[in-house]
Protein backbone atom coordinates (compact mmCIF):
# COMPACT_ATOMS: atom_id res chain seq x y z
CA UNK A 1 0.00 0.00 0.00
CA UNK A 2 2.92 2.91 1.05
CA UNK A 3 4.60 1.44 -1.90
CA UNK A 4 2.25 2.99 -4.51
CA UNK A 5 1.62 6.69 -2.15
CA UNK A 6 3.14 9.06 -4.09
CA UNK A 7 5.17 11.72 -2.30
CA UNK A 8 4.28 15.43 -1.88
CA UNK A 9 7.77 16.48 -3.07
CA UNK A 10 7.31 13.75 -6.41
CA UNK A 11 4.08 15.94 -7.23
CA UNK A 12 4.61 19.57 -6.01
CA UNK A 13 7.90 20.26 -7.63
CA UNK A 14 7.69 19.33 -11.20
CA UNK A 15 3.94 20.46 -11.51
CA UNK A 16 5.73 24.17 -10.08
CA UNK A 17 8.49 23.89 -12.63
CA UNK A 18 6.33 23.33 -15.22
CA UNK A 19 3.90 26.31 -13.89
CA UNK A 20 7.10 28.26 -13.66
CA UNK A 21 8.46 27.69 -16.94
CA UNK A 22 5.23 28.29 -18.91
CA UNK A 23 5.22 31.39 -16.97
CA UNK A 24 8.74 32.74 -17.85
CA UNK A 25 8.10 31.74 -21.81
CA UNK A 26 4.77 33.11 -21.62
CA UNK A 27 6.31 36.51 -20.40
CA UNK A 28 9.35 36.34 -23.14
CA UNK A 29 6.89 35.59 -25.23
CA UNK A 30 4.59 39.35 -24.55
CA UNK A 31 7.73 41.65 -23.97
CA UNK A 32 9.20 40.10 -27.62
CA UNK A 33 5.40 40.89 -28.86
CA UNK A 34 5.43 44.38 -26.96
CA UNK A 35 9.12 45.47 -28.05
CA UNK A 36 8.22 44.65 -31.80
CA UNK A 37 5.18 46.47 -31.68
CA UNK A 38 7.14 49.53 -29.70
CA UNK A 39 10.44 48.82 -32.08
CA UNK A 40 7.32 49.48 -35.01
CA UNK A 41 6.59 52.25 -33.91
CA UNK A 42 10.41 54.29 -34.28
CA UNK A 43 10.55 56.88 -31.90
CA UNK A 44 6.63 57.24 -30.74
CA UNK A 45 6.37 60.69 -33.26
CA UNK A 46 2.68 59.92 -35.17
CA UNK A 47 3.00 61.78 -37.99
CA UNK A 48 2.55 65.48 -38.04
CA UNK A 49 -1.36 66.06 -39.48
CA UNK A 50 -1.43 67.03 -43.19
CA UNK A 51 -4.51 68.51 -43.58
CA UNK A 52 -5.92 68.67 -47.44
CA UNK A 53 -7.91 71.07 -48.80
CA UNK A 54 -11.85 70.20 -48.69
CA UNK A 55 -11.45 68.45 -45.40
CA UNK A 56 -14.10 67.46 -43.06
CA UNK A 57 -13.06 67.53 -39.76
CA UNK A 58 -15.14 64.19 -37.99
CA UNK A 59 -16.21 65.51 -34.32
CA UNK A 60 -17.80 62.04 -32.68
CA UNK A 61 -18.61 62.11 -29.39
CA UNK A 62 -19.10 59.40 -26.66
CA UNK A 63 -17.70 58.43 -23.07
CA UNK A 64 -17.33 61.19 -20.45
CA UNK A 65 -17.10 64.76 -21.47
CA UNK A 66 -15.04 66.45 -18.57
CA UNK A 67 -13.08 69.81 -18.06
CA UNK A 68 -9.62 67.57 -17.68
CA UNK A 69 -9.29 65.13 -20.62
CA UNK A 70 -7.90 61.81 -19.66
CA UNK A 71 -6.24 58.81 -21.74
CA UNK A 72 -5.46 55.30 -21.33
CA UNK A 73 -5.01 51.46 -22.61
CA UNK A 74 -7.93 49.30 -22.06
CA UNK A 75 -6.10 45.86 -22.29
CA UNK A 76 -9.18 43.69 -22.01
CA UNK A 77 -10.79 45.29 -25.16
CA UNK A 78 -7.93 46.15 -27.17
CA UNK A 79 -8.49 50.06 -27.19
CA UNK A 80 -7.69 53.11 -26.31
CA UNK A 81 -9.94 54.62 -23.50
CA UNK A 82 -10.26 58.38 -24.13
CA UNK A 83 -12.15 61.00 -22.44
CA UNK A 84 -12.56 64.43 -24.10
CA UNK A 85 -11.93 67.77 -22.01
CA UNK A 86 -13.98 70.92 -22.62
CA UNK A 87 -10.58 72.83 -23.29
CA UNK A 88 -9.40 70.76 -25.61
CA UNK A 89 -12.28 71.00 -27.81
CA UNK A 90 -13.45 74.66 -27.60
CA UNK A 91 -9.07 75.26 -28.99
CA UNK A 92 -9.65 72.90 -31.40
CA UNK A 93 -13.03 74.80 -32.94
CA UNK A 94 -11.61 77.92 -32.36
CA UNK A 95 -8.45 76.63 -34.25
CA UNK A 96 -10.54 74.99 -37.07
CA UNK A 97 -12.80 77.83 -38.02
CA UNK A 98 -9.43 79.74 -39.13
CA UNK A 99 -7.77 76.80 -40.99
CA UNK A 100 -9.29 77.79 -44.71
CA UNK A 101 -8.79 74.07 -45.51
CA UNK A 102 -10.96 73.21 -43.11
CA UNK A 103 -14.51 73.30 -44.59
CA UNK A 104 -16.88 71.45 -42.08
CA UNK A 105 -17.71 69.58 -39.16
CA UNK A 106 -19.47 66.21 -39.23
CA UNK A 107 -20.98 65.88 -35.93
CA UNK A 108 -22.32 62.76 -34.51
CA UNK A 109 -23.30 62.49 -31.28
CA UNK A 110 -23.45 59.34 -29.23
CA UNK A 111 -24.73 60.16 -26.46
CA UNK A 112 -21.98 61.27 -24.31
CA UNK A 113 -21.79 61.83 -20.27
CA UNK A 114 -22.17 65.12 -20.12
CA UNK A 115 -24.18 68.38 -18.24
CA UNK A 116 -26.33 70.58 -19.93
CA UNK A 117 -24.05 73.60 -19.40
CA UNK A 118 -21.02 71.48 -21.14
CA UNK A 119 -23.63 70.73 -23.36
CA UNK A 120 -24.09 74.59 -24.27
CA UNK A 121 -20.47 75.34 -23.99
CA UNK A 122 -19.86 73.01 -27.01
CA UNK A 123 -23.30 74.16 -28.82
CA UNK A 124 -21.83 78.02 -28.87
CA UNK A 125 -18.21 77.17 -29.91
CA UNK A 126 -20.09 75.48 -32.76
CA UNK A 127 -22.03 78.32 -33.46
CA UNK A 128 -18.49 80.51 -33.15
CA UNK A 129 -17.02 78.16 -35.56
CA UNK A 130 -20.24 78.90 -38.36
CA UNK A 131 -19.81 82.42 -37.54
CA UNK A 132 -16.34 81.90 -40.00
CA UNK A 133 -18.42 80.67 -43.06
CA UNK A 134 -17.69 77.05 -41.80
CA UNK A 135 -20.72 74.70 -41.70
CA UNK A 136 -21.94 71.98 -38.99
CA UNK A 137 -23.79 68.49 -40.30
CA UNK A 138 -24.99 66.17 -37.79
CA UNK A 139 -25.90 63.00 -38.00
CA UNK A 140 -28.07 61.21 -35.07
CA UNK A 141 -27.98 57.43 -35.29
CA UNK A 142 -27.73 54.39 -33.59
CA UNK A 143 -30.39 52.59 -30.99
CA UNK A 144 -30.95 55.46 -28.40
CA UNK A 145 -30.93 59.37 -29.18
CA UNK A 146 -30.93 61.20 -25.90
CA UNK A 147 -32.55 64.98 -25.48
CA UNK A 148 -28.64 66.38 -24.82
CA UNK A 149 -28.15 64.52 -28.42
CA UNK A 150 -30.44 66.45 -29.88
CA UNK A 151 -29.61 69.86 -28.06
CA UNK A 152 -26.37 70.14 -29.51
CA UNK A 153 -26.89 68.61 -32.73
CA UNK A 154 -29.75 71.31 -33.34
CA UNK A 155 -27.29 73.97 -34.35
CA UNK A 156 -26.35 72.41 -37.80
CA UNK A 157 -27.19 73.80 -40.83
CA UNK A 158 -28.01 70.33 -42.13
CA UNK A 159 -29.25 67.99 -39.01
CA UNK A 160 -30.24 64.55 -40.25
CA UNK A 161 -30.67 61.04 -38.90
CA UNK A 162 -31.49 57.60 -39.12
CA UNK A 163 -35.11 57.26 -39.21
CA UNK A 164 -35.20 53.98 -36.67
CA UNK A 165 -33.63 55.63 -34.01
CA UNK A 166 -35.18 55.51 -31.16
CA UNK A 167 -35.16 59.34 -29.98
CA UNK A 168 -38.30 59.82 -26.88
CA UNK A 169 -39.06 63.66 -26.63
CA UNK A 170 -40.88 64.02 -23.63
CA UNK A 171 -39.36 66.51 -21.65
CA UNK A 172 -37.18 66.35 -18.29
CA UNK A 173 -37.08 64.01 -15.43
CA UNK A 174 -35.39 63.37 -12.19
CA UNK A 175 -34.66 60.52 -10.12
CA UNK A 176 -33.66 60.26 -6.51
CA UNK A 177 -32.59 56.85 -4.85
CA UNK A 178 -34.06 57.01 -1.55
CA UNK A 179 -32.55 54.34 1.34
CA UNK A 180 -34.53 54.53 4.93
CA UNK A 181 -36.37 51.59 3.92
CA UNK A 182 -33.29 49.16 3.72
CA UNK A 183 -31.90 50.80 6.36
CA UNK A 184 -35.36 50.14 8.35
CA UNK A 185 -34.70 46.79 7.25
CA UNK A 186 -31.38 46.42 8.28
CA UNK A 187 -31.96 47.92 11.65
CA UNK A 188 -29.25 50.32 11.04
CA UNK A 189 -30.02 53.82 12.40
CA UNK A 190 -28.60 57.39 11.12
CA UNK A 191 -28.92 60.81 12.63
CA UNK A 192 -28.73 63.65 10.01
CA UNK A 193 -27.78 67.19 11.50
CA UNK A 194 -28.42 70.06 9.08
CA UNK A 195 -27.64 73.95 9.31
CA UNK A 196 -30.54 76.24 10.68
CA UNK A 197 -32.98 76.36 8.29
CA UNK A 198 -31.46 74.40 5.74
CA UNK A 199 -34.59 72.58 4.54
CA UNK A 200 -33.80 72.53 0.70
CA UNK A 201 -30.55 70.51 1.63
CA UNK A 202 -32.09 67.26 0.33
CA UNK A 203 -28.46 65.71 -0.10
CA UNK A 204 -29.34 63.79 3.24
CA UNK A 205 -33.35 62.80 2.43
CA UNK A 206 -32.47 59.61 0.83
CA UNK A 207 -31.37 58.71 4.46
CA UNK A 208 -34.45 59.44 6.65
CA UNK A 209 -37.37 59.43 3.94
CA UNK A 210 -38.70 57.18 1.37
CA UNK A 211 -39.38 60.05 -1.05
CA UNK A 212 -39.06 63.76 -1.79
CA UNK A 213 -39.93 66.46 0.42
CA UNK A 214 -41.92 69.14 -0.68
CA UNK A 215 -38.74 71.94 -0.31
CA UNK A 216 -36.47 69.16 -2.40
CA UNK A 217 -39.59 68.54 -4.99
CA UNK A 218 -40.45 72.60 -4.99
CA UNK A 219 -36.46 72.87 -5.92
CA UNK A 220 -36.03 70.32 -8.54
CA UNK A 221 -39.17 70.83 -10.47
CA UNK A 222 -37.99 75.00 -10.86
CA UNK A 223 -34.37 73.21 -11.61
CA UNK A 224 -35.96 71.28 -14.64
CA UNK A 225 -38.08 74.01 -15.92
CA UNK A 226 -35.63 76.39 -16.05
CA UNK A 227 -33.28 74.40 -18.01
CA UNK A 228 -36.75 72.81 -20.41
CA UNK A 229 -37.13 76.79 -21.09
CA UNK A 230 -33.72 77.12 -22.07
CA UNK A 231 -32.93 74.84 -24.30
CA UNK A 232 -35.96 74.45 -25.77
CA UNK A 233 -35.91 77.90 -26.65
CA UNK A 234 -32.80 77.14 -28.26
CA UNK A 235 -33.69 74.45 -30.41
CA UNK A 236 -36.86 76.56 -31.22
CA UNK A 237 -34.47 79.52 -32.67
CA UNK A 238 -32.09 77.14 -34.58
CA UNK A 239 -34.66 75.10 -36.21
CA UNK A 240 -37.07 77.76 -36.83
CA UNK A 241 -40.13 76.08 -34.66
CA UNK A 242 -42.39 77.46 -32.41
CA UNK A 243 -41.43 76.91 -28.41
CA UNK A 244 -45.35 76.08 -28.16
CA UNK A 245 -45.38 73.15 -30.40
CA UNK A 246 -41.98 71.61 -28.66
CA UNK A 247 -44.17 71.58 -25.66
CA UNK A 248 -47.00 70.07 -27.16
CA UNK A 249 -44.88 67.33 -29.01
CA UNK A 250 -43.19 66.34 -25.76
CA UNK A 251 -46.74 66.22 -23.56
CA UNK A 252 -48.79 64.07 -26.88
CA UNK A 253 -45.54 61.85 -26.69
CA UNK A 254 -45.98 62.38 -30.60
CA UNK A 255 -41.60 62.01 -31.09
CA UNK A 256 -40.60 58.65 -30.26
CA UNK A 257 -38.34 57.82 -33.98
CA UNK A 258 -36.70 59.82 -35.96
CA UNK A 259 -38.62 58.85 -38.09
CA UNK A 260 -41.70 61.18 -36.43
CA UNK A 261 -38.55 63.91 -35.44
CA UNK A 262 -38.56 64.22 -39.04
CA UNK A 263 -42.66 64.49 -40.12
CA UNK A 264 -42.63 67.33 -37.15
CA UNK A 265 -39.57 69.38 -39.20
CA UNK A 266 -37.17 68.62 -36.33
CA UNK A 267 -34.81 67.03 -38.05
CA UNK A 268 -34.02 68.11 -42.17
CA UNK A 269 -33.70 64.35 -43.65
CA UNK A 270 -33.92 61.09 -43.00
CA UNK A 271 -30.73 59.15 -44.59
CA UNK A 272 -28.97 56.12 -44.49
CA UNK A 273 -25.16 56.26 -43.31
CA UNK A 274 -24.32 55.85 -46.97
CA UNK A 275 -26.54 58.53 -48.00
CA UNK A 276 -24.51 61.13 -45.37
CA UNK A 277 -21.35 60.58 -47.13
CA UNK A 278 -22.46 61.26 -50.80
CA UNK A 279 -24.36 64.70 -49.44
CA UNK A 280 -20.98 65.77 -47.37
CA UNK A 281 -18.87 64.88 -50.72
CA UNK A 282 -21.73 67.05 -52.39
CA UNK A 283 -20.99 69.69 -50.12
CA UNK A 284 -17.77 70.60 -50.21
CA UNK A 285 -17.84 69.79 -54.00
CA UNK A 286 -16.12 66.28 -54.76
CA UNK A 287 -17.07 64.08 -57.26
CA UNK A 288 -19.11 61.04 -55.92
CA UNK A 289 -16.40 58.74 -57.37
CA UNK A 290 -13.72 61.17 -55.42
CA UNK A 291 -12.30 59.84 -51.80
CA UNK A 292 -13.86 61.88 -48.91
CA UNK A 293 -11.82 63.69 -46.71
CA UNK A 294 -12.80 63.25 -42.93
CA UNK A 295 -10.33 64.14 -40.54
CA UNK A 296 -10.86 62.56 -36.99
CA UNK A 297 -11.47 65.77 -35.05
CA UNK A 298 -9.62 64.04 -32.36
CA UNK A 299 -5.97 63.95 -33.29
CA UNK A 300 -6.76 67.48 -34.69
CA UNK A 301 -8.02 68.96 -31.25
CA UNK A 302 -5.00 67.44 -29.75
CA UNK A 303 -2.37 68.52 -31.70
CA UNK A 304 -3.78 72.28 -31.72
CA UNK A 305 -4.01 71.74 -27.94
CA UNK A 306 -0.49 71.00 -27.14
CA UNK A 307 1.11 73.24 -30.25
CA UNK A 308 -0.79 76.27 -28.66
CA UNK A 309 0.07 75.72 -25.01
CA UNK A 310 3.63 75.24 -26.06
CA UNK A 311 3.83 78.77 -27.07
CA UNK A 312 2.08 80.11 -24.37
CA UNK A 313 3.93 79.05 -21.38
CA UNK A 314 6.58 81.03 -23.15
CA UNK A 315 4.39 84.75 -23.41
CA UNK A 316 2.64 86.15 -20.27
CA UNK A 317 -0.61 84.67 -20.07
CA UNK A 318 -4.15 84.21 -18.34
CA UNK A 319 -3.88 81.08 -16.22
CA UNK A 320 -7.29 78.65 -16.84
CA UNK A 321 -7.36 76.61 -13.32
CA UNK A 322 -9.22 73.36 -13.96
CA UNK A 323 -10.80 72.24 -10.90
CA UNK A 324 -13.22 68.95 -11.12
CA UNK A 325 -15.04 66.48 -8.85
CA UNK A 326 -15.66 66.16 -5.38
CA UNK A 327 -13.95 68.89 -2.98
CA UNK A 328 -11.63 66.28 -0.59
CA UNK A 329 -8.81 67.59 1.52
CA UNK A 330 -6.42 64.85 -0.74
CA UNK A 331 -6.93 62.25 -3.56
CA UNK A 332 -9.11 62.04 -6.32
CA UNK A 333 -11.22 64.53 -7.05
CA UNK A 334 -11.11 68.38 -6.50
CA UNK A 335 -7.79 68.19 -4.23
CA UNK A 336 -7.35 71.18 -1.26
CA UNK A 337 -3.80 70.05 -1.19
CA UNK A 338 -3.41 69.77 -5.29
CA UNK A 339 -5.28 72.89 -6.14
CA UNK A 340 -3.71 74.73 -2.82
CA UNK A 341 -0.36 74.09 -4.88
CA UNK A 342 -1.18 75.18 -8.40
CA UNK A 343 -3.16 78.28 -7.11
CA UNK A 344 0.40 79.36 -4.79
CA UNK A 345 1.83 78.66 -8.45
CA UNK A 346 0.04 80.86 -10.28
CA UNK A 347 -0.24 84.05 -7.72
CA UNK A 348 3.48 84.17 -7.60
CA UNK A 349 4.30 83.23 -11.42
CA UNK A 350 5.46 86.95 -12.77
CA UNK A 351 3.71 85.90 -16.23
CA UNK A 352 0.19 85.28 -14.89
CA UNK A 353 -1.31 88.72 -15.32
CA UNK A 354 -5.05 86.95 -14.66
CA UNK A 355 -6.49 83.58 -13.48
CA UNK A 356 -9.91 82.23 -14.45
CA UNK A 357 -10.71 79.18 -11.85
CA UNK A 358 -12.81 76.66 -13.42
CA UNK A 359 -14.97 74.92 -11.15
CA UNK A 360 -17.24 71.60 -11.73
CA UNK A 361 -18.10 70.35 -8.87
CA UNK A 362 -21.17 69.16 -6.34
CA UNK A 363 -18.96 70.50 -3.53
CA UNK A 364 -17.69 68.00 -1.00
CA UNK A 365 -15.81 68.20 2.85
CA UNK A 366 -16.56 71.80 4.40
CA UNK A 367 -12.59 71.42 6.01
CA UNK A 368 -11.48 71.03 2.61
CA UNK A 369 -13.58 74.15 0.91
CA UNK A 370 -12.30 76.56 4.12
CA UNK A 371 -8.60 75.85 3.18
CA UNK A 372 -9.36 75.76 -1.11
CA UNK A 373 -11.24 79.20 -0.22
CA UNK A 374 -8.26 80.26 1.72
CA UNK A 375 -6.08 80.22 -1.22
CA UNK A 376 -8.56 81.32 -4.17
CA UNK A 377 -8.83 84.28 -1.69
CA UNK A 378 -5.09 84.80 -1.85
CA UNK A 379 -5.03 84.56 -5.31
CA UNK A 380 -7.32 87.04 -5.65
CA UNK A 381 -5.89 89.54 -3.60
CA UNK A 382 -3.02 89.86 -6.35
CA UNK A 383 -4.11 88.43 -9.84
CA UNK A 384 -7.14 89.42 -11.19
CA UNK A 385 -9.64 86.01 -10.79
CA UNK A 386 -12.78 84.95 -12.53
CA UNK A 387 -14.74 82.01 -12.14
CA UNK A 388 -16.39 80.10 -14.65
CA UNK A 389 -18.66 77.40 -13.65
CA UNK A 390 -19.44 74.31 -15.96
CA UNK A 391 -22.23 71.71 -14.91
CA UNK A 392 -22.03 72.04 -11.25
CA UNK A 393 -20.16 74.63 -9.07
CA UNK A 394 -22.83 73.93 -5.97
CA UNK A 395 -22.34 73.99 -2.42
CA UNK A 396 -18.57 73.60 -1.50
CA UNK A 397 -18.14 74.04 -4.80
CA UNK A 398 -19.74 77.54 -4.91
CA UNK A 399 -18.22 77.88 -1.79
CA UNK A 400 -14.53 78.34 -3.51
CA UNK A 401 -16.16 80.49 -5.94
CA UNK A 402 -16.65 83.26 -3.64
CA UNK A 403 -13.67 85.67 -3.53
CA UNK A 404 -13.63 85.71 -7.58
CA UNK A 405 -13.83 89.24 -9.19
CA UNK A 406 -17.02 88.26 -11.62
CA UNK A 407 -18.63 84.60 -11.41
CA UNK A 408 -19.85 83.41 -15.02
CA UNK A 409 -22.37 80.50 -14.99
CA UNK A 410 -24.28 78.65 -18.26
CA UNK A 411 -27.99 79.31 -17.79
CA UNK A 412 -28.28 75.63 -17.18
CA UNK A 413 -25.25 75.29 -14.07
CA UNK A 414 -26.44 74.03 -11.23
CA UNK A 415 -25.39 75.98 -8.01
CA UNK A 416 -26.37 77.65 -5.28
CA UNK A 417 -26.89 74.90 -2.59
CA UNK A 418 -25.11 77.24 0.45
CA UNK A 419 -25.83 75.11 3.03
CA UNK A 420 -24.04 71.91 5.68
CA UNK A 421 -24.98 68.59 7.30
CA UNK A 422 -23.76 65.99 8.96
CA UNK A 423 -25.13 62.27 8.71
CA UNK A 424 -23.76 60.40 12.35
CA UNK A 425 -24.67 56.34 11.39
CA UNK A 426 -25.27 53.69 14.52
CA UNK A 427 -24.69 50.11 13.31
CA UNK A 428 -24.98 48.30 16.89
CA UNK A 429 -28.91 47.58 16.83
CA UNK A 430 -28.19 45.76 12.99
CA UNK A 431 -24.68 44.19 14.17
CA UNK A 432 -26.68 43.04 17.20
CA UNK A 433 -30.02 41.58 15.69
CA UNK A 434 -28.51 41.01 12.39
CA UNK A 435 -25.59 38.97 12.63
CA UNK A 436 -25.02 38.57 16.38
CA UNK A 437 -22.19 40.79 17.43
CA UNK A 438 -22.57 42.50 20.29
CA UNK A 439 -20.53 45.22 21.61
CA UNK A 440 -19.34 46.46 25.46
CA UNK A 441 -17.55 49.80 26.19
CA UNK A 442 -15.75 51.46 29.03
CA UNK A 443 -14.75 55.08 28.93
CA UNK A 444 -12.73 57.53 31.40
CA UNK A 445 -15.60 60.50 30.88
CA UNK A 446 -19.00 60.97 29.88
CA UNK A 447 -18.49 61.70 26.19
CA UNK A 448 -15.49 59.65 25.83
CA UNK A 449 -15.51 58.28 22.33
CA UNK A 450 -18.06 59.41 20.68
CA UNK A 451 -19.18 56.06 19.02
CA UNK A 452 -21.08 54.55 15.27
CA UNK A 453 -22.07 51.67 17.40
CA UNK A 454 -24.88 53.68 19.36
CA UNK A 455 -27.25 56.67 19.00
CA UNK A 456 -25.80 60.34 20.71
CA UNK A 457 -27.25 61.49 23.31
CA UNK A 458 -29.45 64.65 23.23
CA UNK A 459 -26.09 66.60 24.52
CA UNK A 460 -23.62 64.90 21.67
CA UNK A 461 -26.52 66.14 18.93
CA UNK A 462 -26.76 69.37 20.25
CA UNK A 463 -23.02 69.48 20.22
CA UNK A 464 -23.04 68.55 16.42
CA UNK A 465 -25.75 70.70 15.67
CA UNK A 466 -24.03 73.84 17.10
CA UNK A 467 -21.10 72.77 15.28
CA UNK A 468 -23.08 72.81 11.59
CA UNK A 469 -24.68 75.89 12.43
CA UNK A 470 -21.20 77.84 12.71
CA UNK A 471 -19.93 76.34 9.83
CA UNK A 472 -23.00 77.43 8.20
CA UNK A 473 -22.76 81.13 9.41
CA UNK A 474 -19.08 81.01 7.90
CA UNK A 475 -21.04 80.14 4.79
CA UNK A 476 -23.22 83.03 4.60
CA UNK A 477 -20.33 85.63 5.35
CA UNK A 478 -18.23 84.03 2.86
CA UNK A 479 -21.15 84.65 0.05
CA UNK A 480 -22.15 87.77 1.63
CA UNK A 481 -18.52 89.37 1.45
CA UNK A 482 -17.83 88.22 -1.86
CA UNK A 483 -20.99 89.10 -3.59
CA UNK A 484 -20.94 92.27 -1.45
CA UNK A 485 -24.65 91.49 0.12
CA UNK A 486 -26.24 91.54 3.32
CA UNK A 487 -26.02 88.09 5.58
CA UNK A 488 -30.02 88.03 5.44
CA UNK A 489 -29.87 88.76 1.98
CA UNK A 490 -27.84 85.64 0.94
CA UNK A 491 -29.63 83.31 3.49
CA UNK A 492 -32.72 84.17 2.13
CA UNK A 493 -31.65 82.40 -1.16
CA UNK A 494 -29.58 79.63 0.45
CA UNK A 495 -31.00 77.04 3.14
CA UNK A 496 -29.62 74.59 0.85
CA UNK A 497 -31.17 75.48 -2.17
CA UNK A 498 -30.11 74.88 -5.68
CA UNK A 499 -30.39 77.13 -8.51
CA UNK A 500 -29.86 77.03 -12.21
CA UNK A 501 -27.37 79.56 -13.21
CA UNK A 502 -30.15 81.78 -14.54
CA UNK A 503 -32.08 82.22 -11.56
CA UNK A 504 -28.45 82.51 -9.24
CA UNK A 505 -27.83 85.85 -11.65
CA UNK A 506 -31.55 87.05 -10.55
CA UNK A 507 -30.49 86.12 -6.74
CA UNK A 508 -27.57 88.25 -7.29
CA UNK A 509 -24.86 84.58 -6.79
CA UNK A 510 -23.71 84.86 -10.57
CA UNK A 511 -22.37 88.25 -12.21
CA UNK A 512 -22.78 87.02 -15.68
CA UNK A 513 -24.50 83.80 -18.40
CA UNK A 514 -21.78 82.74 -20.56
CA UNK A 515 -19.39 79.37 -20.51
CA UNK A 516 -15.42 78.89 -20.41
CA UNK A 517 -14.85 80.85 -23.21
CA UNK A 518 -16.81 83.95 -22.25
CA UNK A 519 -14.80 84.03 -18.78
CA UNK A 520 -11.57 83.49 -20.69
CA UNK A 521 -12.38 86.37 -23.26
CA UNK A 522 -13.07 88.76 -19.90
CA UNK A 523 -10.12 87.60 -18.36
CA UNK A 524 -7.83 88.38 -21.68
CA UNK A 525 -9.32 91.59 -21.88
CA UNK A 526 -9.00 92.67 -18.45
CA UNK A 527 -5.08 92.58 -19.03
CA UNK A 528 -4.34 93.18 -22.75
CA UNK A 529 -3.09 89.09 -23.53
CA UNK A 530 -4.27 86.89 -25.68
CA UNK A 531 -2.35 83.71 -24.67
CA UNK A 532 -3.77 81.37 -22.20
CA UNK A 533 -1.99 78.45 -20.31
CA UNK A 534 -4.66 75.78 -18.74
CA UNK A 535 -3.58 74.08 -15.72
CA UNK A 536 -2.65 71.21 -14.21
CA UNK A 537 -0.25 71.76 -17.06
CA UNK A 538 0.24 68.83 -19.61
CA UNK A 539 2.62 67.78 -22.04
CA UNK A 540 2.72 65.54 -24.70
CA UNK A 541 4.80 62.66 -23.05
CA UNK A 542 6.28 59.66 -24.89
CA UNK A 543 3.56 57.68 -23.33
CA UNK A 544 1.01 60.18 -24.63
CA UNK A 545 2.37 59.42 -28.22
CA UNK A 546 2.56 55.58 -27.54
CA UNK A 547 -1.29 55.96 -26.82
CA UNK A 548 -2.35 57.94 -29.85
CA UNK A 549 -0.57 55.46 -32.32
CA UNK A 550 -2.03 52.57 -30.74
CA UNK A 551 -5.38 54.16 -30.95
CA UNK A 552 -4.69 54.73 -34.79
CA UNK A 553 -3.38 51.54 -35.53
CA UNK A 554 -5.97 49.24 -33.65
CA UNK A 555 -8.96 48.14 -35.60
CA UNK A 556 -12.07 48.92 -33.01
CA UNK A 557 -14.27 46.95 -34.98
CA UNK A 558 -12.09 43.60 -34.24
CA UNK A 559 -12.08 44.73 -30.53
CA UNK A 560 -15.49 43.41 -29.71
CA UNK A 561 -15.06 42.58 -25.66
CA UNK A 562 -17.59 44.74 -23.40
CA UNK A 563 -18.00 45.47 -20.67
CA UNK A 564 -21.20 43.94 -19.59
CA UNK A 565 -21.59 45.11 -16.02
CA UNK A 566 -25.49 46.85 -16.26
CA UNK A 567 -25.09 50.62 -15.93
CA UNK A 568 -27.82 49.99 -12.86
CA UNK A 569 -25.04 48.26 -10.96
CA UNK A 570 -22.20 51.10 -11.98
CA UNK A 571 -24.74 53.72 -10.27
CA UNK A 572 -24.72 52.26 -7.01
CA UNK A 573 -21.93 51.45 -6.86
CA UNK A 574 -20.68 54.45 -7.49
CA UNK A 575 -23.19 55.68 -4.76
CA UNK A 576 -21.24 53.61 -2.68
CA UNK A 577 -17.62 54.78 -3.23
CA UNK A 578 -18.94 58.32 -2.83
CA UNK A 579 -20.55 57.33 0.62
CA UNK A 580 -16.92 55.81 1.44
CA UNK A 581 -14.74 58.60 1.01
CA UNK A 582 -17.13 60.82 2.79
CA UNK A 583 -15.14 62.42 6.07
CA UNK A 584 -16.65 65.12 8.54
CA UNK A 585 -18.91 67.68 7.52
CA UNK A 586 -20.15 67.71 4.12
CA UNK A 587 -21.56 70.66 1.77
CA UNK A 588 -22.65 68.93 -1.23
CA UNK A 589 -25.37 68.64 -3.77
CA UNK A 590 -27.99 66.13 -3.50
CA UNK A 591 -27.35 64.34 -7.01
CA UNK A 592 -24.31 64.46 -8.62
CA UNK A 593 -25.49 63.82 -12.36
CA UNK A 594 -28.45 64.33 -14.46
CA UNK A 595 -28.45 62.96 -17.32
CA UNK A 596 -31.79 63.73 -20.64
CA UNK A 597 -33.16 61.13 -22.36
Amino acid sequence: MSENRISFSKLFWPSFLAVFVAGLVGMVFFFLILGGIIGSFGDFNPEPLAIQDKTILHLRLEGVIADKSGQSIDAAALKVARSSGIPEILIGLEQAANDRKIRGVFLEMKSPEMGMASAKELRDALVRFKRNGKFVVAYLSGEQISYTDYYVSSVADNLLGMGGSTFLLTGLHAESLFFKNLLDELEIGVMVVRGKENDFKSAVEPFYRSEMSDSSRLQMTALLQDIWNSTRNEIAKSRSLDTLLLDSLANALAVRKLQHAFDHKLIDKVYYRHEVLAFLKKKVGLEQSAALRLQSFGKYMRDTYYKEQLLAKQKKHVAVILAEGDVVSEGEGLSAQELGKILRTVRSDNDVKAVVLRINSPGGSALASEEIWKEVSLTAQKKPLYVSMGDYAASGGYYIATPAKKIFAQAATITGSIGVFGVIPNTGTFLKNKIGITTDEVRTHRHGGLSLLRPLSPEEYGMMQAEIDEIYELFLNRVAKGRKLSKTQVHKVARGRVWTGVSAKRMGLVDEIGGLFAAIQVAKNDVGLSSVVYYPKKDKTTIDNLIEILDEELDHESAKVKNQVPPELILYYQKYDQIKKMSGLQMRLPFTSLSFY
